[in-house]
């Protein structure tokens, strides 16, 4: 099965599995500050198209709604739109409507049209160092797999190869990683990475034995310290490296 990906910008990507069509963080503001707290985050792009250009959306998976770079006005309005949220349960308590909070290991299993079921597991991830998670909140990945399917990771925001070797160990094949990189930095945390470098990306790539990676997170917002040409060296430079794209 060829998996086609589409891409609106920052960390909001779409692609169908199952018969499912799924949704990351959706992010469709035009560009402007988001006061977060002491300091503002700037969104630097406007998104390649609108939620319209998605056509219908059965599930978002929103790493986290704690942070307008994974969940803007935008996509706020549109994520209470859909069936169905797969998030944290600190997201589902603020967010209501249809979204459902999953802790980390648990899963929904969702029908496939004709027979069978996709099974969507919700993962750790850790968004920046270690000990921090009560400055950046609870975040969570998913892995999507299924009888006859690839075996799909969607690592949200997460800075932590550890946490993808725990992840790795669960799932032992990985077909599709989709990584949130861009090595984000706020005056938060100082120097500290909140989500994966380049170099990062790559390792998480090698740890899942991951045969493709989609790259996102990677462009339209000023505190993403790394972009997509940073992935694309870093994987250029490895000697054996999954399919980038």
């Amino acid at each position: 099965m060829t998996l086609q990906f589409r891409r609106f910008g920052g960390p909001t990507v779409v692609f169908g599995l199952g018969g499912r069509t799924f949704m990351t963080d959706p992010t469709f503001d035009p560009p402007g500050d988001y006061p977060l707290g002491s300091r503002t985050l700037t969104k630097t792009a406007a998104a390649a198209g609108g939620p319209a250009d998605a056509g219908p959306v059965d599930v978002v998976l929103l790493s986290h709604d704690q942070h307008p770079d994974n969940l803007d006005h935008a996509g706020r309005v549109f994520a209470a739109s859909v069936p169905l949220v797969l998030s944290t349960p600190a997201a589902a308590a603020r967010l209501g409507g249809p979204t459902r909070g999953l802790d980390p290991w648990a899963h929904v299993d969702l029908p496939r049209p004709g027979t069978g079921h996709l099974r969507v597991t919700a993962v750790p991830a850790q968004h920046g160092p270690d000990g921090t998670e009560h400055l950046t909140g609870p975040v969570t990945g998913f892995v999507l797999h299924g009888d006859g399917l690839p075996t799909v990771y969607v690592s949200g925001d997460n800075a932590s190869l550890a946490v993808v070797a725990g992840i790795a160990a669960r799932f032992p094949v990985v077909d599709v990683a989709v990584l949130f990189g861009g090595r984000a930095r706020t005056p938060l945390l100082g120097d500290a990475d909140l989500t994966l470098s380049a170099d990062g990306m790559l390792e998480a790539a090698r740890i899942l034995g991951a045969k493709r990676v989609v790259p996102v997170h990677v462009d339209s917002w000023a505190h993403f310290t790394e972009g997509i040409d940073d992935v694309r060296a870093a994987f250029a430079r490895a000697d054996s490296l999954p399919l980038l794209g």
